[in-house]
């Protein structure tokens, strides 16, 4: 495993992004253990990406200009729907909620799985980044490319968690302000839209 590969999976998965933006609001609004369900879930979320470019999938969405627009609509779709449940959503910020309810930790799992899954962007990276670490001649590419997956989907778990955990440390100083916690409804439901409005942009 090359320290090119490295580098570049730690600054890829630390640029501020979809799943970033949903584990800080987790965090903010459920407390440390939400936000690691959060960070977990966004790496779930990975799982379909990387099966899909081991197994070929990648290769047809990539061509297929059909099937890209629909997944990425229906991330689109998705991201301006979580802007609303951000704006809507008042009580998730509530401290007496526990966030270690089933319900709760429910919602932030299939959320976050959503996020990820419905956003073809990460389909056409794995297309387009494994190979770069992976010889075509090698007689293990395949399981080699499931390693460096797995690598990659260890380091977004690692620090996404991490963002969660501080965010969620800091959360009873925010919550306590009413002001702030507008705010922040307000803050996370633009980013959405506006990684919603990239998504909606981005070409194959």
């Amino acid at each position: 495993m090359s320290l090119a590969f490295l580098l570049t999976t730690l600054v890829v998965v630390a640029t501020p992004g979809t799943g970033v933006v949903y584990t800080l609001a987790a965090g903010l609004s459920h407390g440390r253990r939400a936000s690691v369900v959060a960070a977990f879930a966004c790496t779930l979320g990975i799982v379909p990406h990387v099966l899909a470019t081991v197994t070929g999938l990648a290769a047809l969405l990539n061509a297929s200009a059909t099937a890209f627009q629909v997944l990425k609509y229906a991330g689109v779709a998705y991201l301006l729907w979580m802007a609303w449940a951000s704006l809507r959503d008042r009580d998730a910020l509530v401290v007496e909620r526990d966030a270690g309810e089933p319900a709760s930790v429910s919602r932030v799992l299939v959320r976050g799985v959503l996020i990820n899954l419905l956003n073809p962007k990460l389909t056409i990276f794995f297309f387009a980044f494994l190979p770069q670490f992976v010889s075509v001649d090698a007689a293990a590419a395949l399981p080699r490319m499931l390693l460096l997956s797995g690598v990659f989907m260890l380091a977004t778990f690692v620090v996404f968690a991490g963002y969660g955990v501080l965010a969620a440390s800091v959360r009873r100083q925010v919550i306590s302000r009413p002001r702030v916690m507008a705010w922040l409804r307000r803050g996370f439901a633009g980013s959405f839209v506006l990684l919603g409005a990239k998504l909606a942009m981005a070409d194959r």
